[in-house]
This record gives C-alpha cells, sequence and structure tokens, in this order.
C-alpha cells in the first residue's frame, strides 16, 4: 500500500476514534449515576440486533473478555434493564433479554442527548449527517464481516 493511501485509511480511523471519545464523553455526562456506556450498547445492541443473546455472543459482537461483559450485565440486571433466563438449549448457560424499563431507558438516554444533537444540526445540517450513513453502514457491515473472518482464521 502507497503512503497516501495508508495515510487515508489512518486519517479515516483517526478521525472516527475521536469521535467515538467525544460522543462518550456526551452519552456518559446524561446517563445516571451507576450507568456507563457499556451498559448503552448493550440495551443499543440487544434493541437493533435482537435480544436473547447469550452473554459468550454479547462478549464476542463487543470483542471484550466474558468476564467484562458479566460485569456489565451485572449492572443491567441490578438496574432492571435486562434479565437473564434460562437458555432453553443449554441448561447451562442464560440468555439475555431487555426488560420494559430496559427499552424504555434506551429510548430515553438517546432523547437525553437531544441538547446536543439540537447543537450539531445547527452547525451541520441532518441532511449532511443522514448522507453519510449509507457509507459508514457500508464500512461497518465490511468491519463486522472482516472480524469474523479472523476469527474463523483463528479456530
Amino acid at each position: 500500500m502507497d503512503d497516501e493511501t495508508r495515510l487515508i485509511y489512518f486519517r479515516f480511523f483517526n478521525e472516527i476514534g475521536i469521535l467515538s471519545q467525544l460522543s462518550r464523553a456526551a452519552m456518559e455526562a446524561r446517563l445516571p449515576d451507576g450507568l456507563m456506556l457499556p451498559h448503552f450498547s448493550v440495551l443499543n445492541h440487544l434493541t437493533r440486533v435482537r435480544d436473547g443473546q447469550t452473554p459468550n455472543t454479547l462478549a464476542r459482537a463487543f470483542q471484550v473478555p466474558k468476564t467484562t461483559m458479566t460485569h456489565t450485565l451485572t449492572g443491567l440486571v441490578k438496574h432492571g434493564l435486562v434479565e437473564m433466563r434460562p437458555n432453553p438449549k443449554d441448561g447451562r448457560s442464560k440468555r439475555v433479554w431487555l426488560t420494559e424499563p430496559g427499552r424504555r431507558f434506551r429510548v430515553e438516554a438517546i432523547r437525553a442527548l437531544d441538547p446536543n444533537f439540537q447543537r450539531l444540526a445547527a452547525a451541520i445540517p441532518p441532511d449532511q449527517v443522514a448522507a453519510l450513513l449509507p457509507a459508514l453502514a457500508e464500512i461497518r457491515a465490511f468491519l463486522d464481516a472482516d472480524r469474523d473472518r479472523d476469527d474463523d482464521a483463528e479456530d
């Protein structure tokens, strides 16, 4: 790969990393005490993808150790945002299900970002942001598949 192309990809991921840090800080500033972005992210994932997943599946999706995911899920259970139910296919494991308070919490957490979104919309019109979404979704889908390909190569 030539230096110019490498720099393009580096700058792209560097911008995403900075955006991630800034958006994380904005979200965590609006979450109630005791809840952090990983908690919200699990709720969002269970809503976006599907609930009823095992902790192992979630740990793989988030690319974190199972112990880290267990800690995150424990906090969500404590707050009544998810519940753990026995896995009907395997009595040794559990599945994670959103509760109605968990679904409402996710919606309220997103609404709490309205002041941030309003300031952003005043500087960058919504249609300009919307135009970026298809390309970002395509890149995310590629990286998801590529990660899974790398996981398969390690087995």
